[in-house]
């Protein structure tokens, strides 16, 4: 069993990743990380930014009694909007990769940053998708007539007012702007100053194409503007906003955690495991691992730690061919031994376990059974996402029971632990908590509840 161990001091790869970021915008990121200080607010960024946070609010009050046709036809008009106006969108791309690029921003972050005529098609089929579902926005959570003939439902409302903090990554702004059009909210968003020329040009197209729909198009704004200081007055905004998602590296998601007074949904760091099993086939072990690994390396849901049984025949197969794929392994004493003949490797460190490397990067450790791999997750994980690679029914049960994170998987890569893949159009982010969002969230995690209490004169006895 791989031992528990303590993690050093310093940054984490996606900590660095943060800090990359900074670099590349010319300023601390979207919440300075590495202080414990709450941040000082320019008196008059307040003010402008609760003045959006006003426009925002009446927006939601529309939006939130808004019907599902007219919801879905600007959903689609977006869609359209975004493949007609692809120029505009790839030609301000461009310029914050190119700032990213000079700046020293790591290829793996540069890679979400960027977009493609591929992605921006991507982009539109999602959007597409969302106004394909059904509006969770007046939907019966449960009902019942008691006995004295009250009728009771319970449905979903909007939140109300979401913001957003994020960092790098313009299809949020997309995701976000669309999951919250559908499910009746209004948004702001900080898209944090390496995707500012991007947010810019998507909040803008999206804006006039809700004015040209019928909605108001304060029902998506932005406080990028007001850079560092105007994520901080979102932060503060208790009363004005209802709920605040950070999406991104530890460092930014704890920050916003920690110095928010605005209700936060936690989107969580991805130290993922997968479990190769004794009974797994080395085939379909070498396909899972090679997509969860290599697909995308620098997203949340890839696996950053690989868990072998000991007595796993695949073993030495999967890992070789890991290493051709270029992967980086980081293997403890007993994992080394499964290695073929010529395989480059380094030893696991005290930190390698605990570590998201968002990076063609893998920790690998040897176990004797699913409860010491059940035990060394409960350790490390995040409670992200984790998986078993098995053909033995008992131990995939085993695993499930055991496992405390947002998602388990039976012989599927990681990658699928997404809220387009999952069926759910697009996401916010992946919730780790275990409030009412737990996992991919997309429409439903949008909303809360009301309880309709009908009755027919009935006075309480």
């Amino acid at each position: 069993m791989i031992p528990p161990q303590t993690l050093q001091g310093g940054r984490t790869p996606a900590e660095s990743e943060d800090a990359a970021v900074q670099a590349a915008s010319g300023e601390p990121t979207t919440v300075e990380a590495t202080t414990a200080e709450p941040t000082t607010v320019e008196p008059d960024v307040t003010q402008a930014v609760y003045a959006l946070t006003d426009r925002s609010r009446a927006a939601s009050r529309i939006l939130a009694s808004a019907t599902r046709a007219t919801k879905d036809r600007a959903l689609r008009a977006v869609a359209a909007a975004l493949t007609e106006r692809q120029d505009t969108v790839l030609a301000a791309n461009a310029l914050d990769v190119e700032a990213g690029r000079a700046n020293g921003t790591s290829a793996y972050l540069l890679d979400r940053l960027s977009l493609d005529p591929g992605r921006v098609a991507g982009l539109a089929r999602a959007l597409e998708e969302l106004a394909a579902l059904p509006d969770p926005v007046g939907s019966a959570v449960r009902g019942q007539t008691l006995p004295n003939g009250i009728r009771l439902r319970q449905v979903r409302v909007p939140l109300g007012v979401v913001a957003a903090i994020y960092e790098a990554r313009p299809n949020v702004t997309i995701d976000i702007a669309g999951l919250a059009l559908k499910s009746g909210n209004a948004v702001i968003l900080r898209g944090g100053s390496a995707a500012a020329h991007t947010n810019a040009a998507l909040v803008e197209i999206i804006g006039a194409v809700l004015e040209e729909s019928g909605l108001p198009a304060d029902a998506v704004l932005s406080v990028d503007q007001y850079g560092r200081a105007g994520a901080a007055a979102l932060m503060g905004a208790r009363g004005r906003v209802d709920v605040l998602i950070p999406r991104g590296g530890r460092d930014l998601i704890q920050t916003v955690v920690r110095e928010s007074s605005v209700p936060v949904i936690e989107t969580g760091e991805g130290n993922v495991h997968i479990f190769l099993d004794e009974s797994a086939d080395a085939g379909m072990a070498t396909d899972i691992l090679l997509n969860a690994k290599t697909q995308r390396p620098s997203v949340c849901n890839t696996v950053e730690t690989l868990l072998i049984h000991s007595g796993a025949a695949a073993a030495p197969a999967v890992l070789g061919r890991l290493a051709d794929a270029g992967v980086r392994l980081h293997v403890d004493g007993r994992a080394q031994a499964l290695l073929p003949e010529g395989t480059a490797s380094e030893p696991a460190t005290d930190d390698d376990w605990g570590r998201e490397y968002m990076a063609l990067d893998l920790a690998v450790g040897v176990v004797d059974s699913v409860d010491e791999a059940l035990a060394h997750i409960r350790r490390w994980s995040t409670g992200h996402s984790e998986a078993i690679i098995t053909n033995d029914l008992s131990n995939s049960e085993r695993f499930i029971a055991g496992v405390d994170s947002a998602a388990v998987l039976v012989n599927a890569s990681t990658r699928f632990v997404d809220g387009g893949e999952l069926g759910l159009g697009a996401e916010v982010g992946i919730s780790t908590q275990k409030m009412h969002a737990r996992g991919p969230m997309g429409l439903a995690e949008l909303t809360t509840t009301k309880w309709i209490i009908s009755g027919d004169g009935q006075v309480r006895q």
